[in-house]
């Protein structure tokens, strides 16, 4: 195990575990932007990379979820209700295929050539696509700071190995915390890079 933490955010459903990791990547950003402009770097590779997941909405309904390659901003519908899939969780058909050709690439550009990995979300719907799981595993083996949001109550062998690893912390998001906890990952992230 490395000396660079592995933040799992967890939570209720609609705890806002996305919201926390949003502002704590901001956070990161909008810092080593400052120090680069103090030191006149120019980055010749991005600090973040990894996918994010959004819901789709239409009229405040969710219809289905997308995964949103960091760096190139590619997407791809992951899950949604029209999607006519045997492979179906919570009402959502799934496209794994989607799944694998944003988010796999996306994982290992960001271990090859950013500082921080972030994978946002390892949840009912990723974990059914082997090849994502096998890539997250190889991914966490790299020993770089990483943030991942994991879905609170899955009993997947992926989140129960996260849950357990020396190296990482999982932090839950509740109504009390939400506001001072991106603060506190973003000191844990800190430390160590």
């Amino acid at each position: 195990m490395g000396v660079h933490p592995k933040i799992g955010i967890t939570g209720l459903p609609r705890s806002g575990k996305s919201a926390v990791m949003e502002k704590v990547l901001d956070m990161l950003t909008d810092e080593r932007q400052r120090e680069m402009t103090m030191r006149g770097i120019v980055r010749e590779h991005p600090l973040l990379g990894g996918v994010r997941t959004e819901p789709l909405l239409e009229n405040g309904e969710r219809l289905g979820y997308k995964v949103i390659n960091i760096v190139t901003e590619e997407e791809g519908v992951i899950a949604h209700k029209s999607i006519d899939s045997r492979l179906r969780v919570l009402g959502y058909g799934l496209n794994m295929e989607e799944l694998e050709r944003v988010a796999i690439p996306a994982i290992q550009y960001a271990v090859d050539h950013c500082e921080v990995l972030v994978i946002d979300e390892i949840g009912k719907f990723s974990v059914e696509s082997e090849a994502f799981v096998s890539a997250v595993r190889s991914a966490l083996e790299v020993d770089m700071p990483t943030l991942l949001t994991l879905h609170k109550k899955s009993r997947h062998p992926l989140l129960q190995d996260i849950r357990r690893r020396d190296d990482g912390r999982i932090l839950e998001v509740t109504p009390v915390n939400r506001a001072l906890l991106p603060y506190k990952i973003h000191k844990l992230m800190r430390e160590t890079y």
